[in-house]
């Protein structure tokens, strides 16, 4: 035999941890878990043994005693826009740290497509989904009546069928506008639209990104004795990439309409707005002042870095998370609209 193969190393298991702990297999499930009521001293010394006696979870059999997968479902219009793309980042992380896999599907934003994600769910393959629903999505309070554990997030309402995570647009919308006021801007232009100019049905809506967030730029406007001019209204329909907004900047500008602060209703369209301007021989933040929404990415690298609001994903993807996996285990069941306000994160395109 020969002396230096050395057996396996005994599996640590849970009862381990909790021997080791001093606590019941109760308290060191519900650590692992994240559930149950204890000190938070309790929760951090099972943890620290956790940690330190490497133990694994085996997803087997906790699946196996749960009857679940292990896995949810992220369900997105696309992957190509920044935000989209980060919101599936953060939701994985948030779910491995949980011990959940994620599987990530695109639909392509259409509501026959939405409607076909929810109909041919399979509790089989995941315990519950999170869906991004669209600004333009026109599904009904029965749509999302649904069987299964279900959080939605993005602009649409869900009507109380179904829990709703998402940043409050409105106040949102009033901060980018004040903030630009407040560093000395006089007359705003606004990017991003999805219709040509309607305050009625902007301060009536009760969801939609655009809607509310011009509800909001509409009430600081008000709030500083201004009226936001529709001929600095930059429409883009659904169009919320770079080009929409250098198209939309460049009408704003075509019309000669003097202006001295730009919102734009997201980073793509903000960077339209940067790309125009410069074109035109605008100074930033000199002459005009630019603000953008979400805080993807690139924001911070372009020329100059864009001040924006921040996207709150670090707080929307753990908090869906958390109620969705809340539903799956039966502790949580009536739904939710859980809403934070924003922050702007300032950089070169506002003064200092």
């Amino acid at each position: 035999m020969n002396d230096a193969v050395k057996p396996d190393r005994k599996r640590v298991t849970l009862r381990d941890v909790a021997r080791e702990a001093g606590v019941s297999l109760k308290t060191a499930s519900n650590v692992i878990n994240q559930t149950g009521r204890m000190s938070e001293a309790t929760r951090e010394k099972v943890q620290q043994i956790i940690d330190d006696m490497g133990y694994q979870v085996n997803m087997a059999a906790r699946n196996l005693n749960f009857q679940h997968t292990g896995f949810v479902t992220l369900a997105v219009p696309s992957l190509k826009p920044p935000y989209l793309a980060e919101l599936a980042d953060y939701v994985i992380d948030a779910a491995r740290k949980r011990s959940y896999s994620v599987y990530a599907i695109t639909y392509d934003g259409s509501d026959t497509a939405a409607r076909r994600v929810l109909e041919s769910f399979n509790n089989t393959i995941s315990d519950g989904i999170i869906m991004s629903l669209p600004e333009g999505s026109e599904l009904t309070p029965d749509d999302l009546d649904v069987e299964y554990p279900l959080v939605c997030v993005g602009a649409r309402t869900t009507w109380g069928r179904a829990d709703w995570v998402r940043t409050d647009d409105v106040a949102d919308g009033e901060t980018a506008a004040e903030y630009l006021f407040h560093k000395g801007a006089t007359r705003l232009a606004v990017v991003g639209a999805r219709s040509p100019y309607d305050p009625e049905g902007w301060c009536a809506a009760a969801d939609g990104n655009a809607a509310m967030r011009l509800h909001g730029i509409m009430d600081a406007c008000a709030e500083h004795g201004r009226e936001l001019d529709p001929r600095l209204l930059g429409v883009t329909g659904q169009d919320w990439g770079i080009g929409g907004g250098v198209r939309a900047m460049q009408q704003v500008i075509d019309s000669g309409v003097p202006f001295d602060g730009v919102v734009a209703l997201n980073d793509q369209l903000a960077t339209g707005v940067i790309t125009a301007l410069a074109a035109n021989g605008f100074s930033i933040p000199d002459q005009v002042q630019v603000i953008g929404f979400d805080n993807i990415e690139e924001s911070q690298y372009l020329q100059p870095p864009l001040t924006t609001m921040d996207s709150c994903l670090s707080w929307i993807a753990p908090t869906a998370m958390e109620r969705l996996i809340g539903r799956i285990r039966g502790y949580i069941t009536a739904p939710e609209t859980l809403s934070i306000r924003s922050q702007v994160i300032p950089r070169a395109t506002t003064r200092i």
